[in-house]
């Protein structure tokens, strides 16, 4: 599991991980004690300094990374959220539960997510077959 502290008073929770994602960020940590030696701690990613990663830093890290892909926006740290706020809702992912999973305290913030989603409806109609 991953803890995923919010900010701006949204609910903090612990997320699952996938064994794939679990094997990479253990491959991470392994490879980050030889890398930067004395970089242990509860901090997924370090600064070049060996501190926590700054909020800023890691807007500067995405923003030049939209630059080298030629990006026509400019990315920022919260499009991420959106950007899986967007696709749970793609999958056809329960409302309140992608609220959860994203930490809105009110259902309206989530709400934007599915509203735009025309393919929720696909098949609604149908009947379903029985086996």
């Amino acid at each position: 599991q991953l803890y995923i502290r919010r900010l701006k008073n949204g609910f903090s929770t612990c997320h699952p991980l996938l064994p794939d994602e679990y094997n990479v960020l253990k491959s991470w940590l392994r490879a980050r004690k030889y890398l930067e030696k004395g970089a242990d701690g509860d901090w997924l990613f370090l600064s070049l300094r060996r501190h926590p990663l700054s909020r800023q830093q890691f807007f500067y890290i995405l923003r030049e990374a939209g630059r080298l892909a030629e990006l026509t926006i400019a990315p920022h740290p919260h499009m991420l959220r959106h950007a899986c706020g967007y696709a749970l809702a793609d999958k056809g992912i329960d409302t309140r539960l992608i609220q959860d999973y994203l930490g809105h305290r009110n259902i309206q913030h989530t709400v934007r997510y599915t509203a735009s989603n025309a393919g929720r409806f696909h098949g609604i109609w149908r009947k379903k077959r029985r086996v």
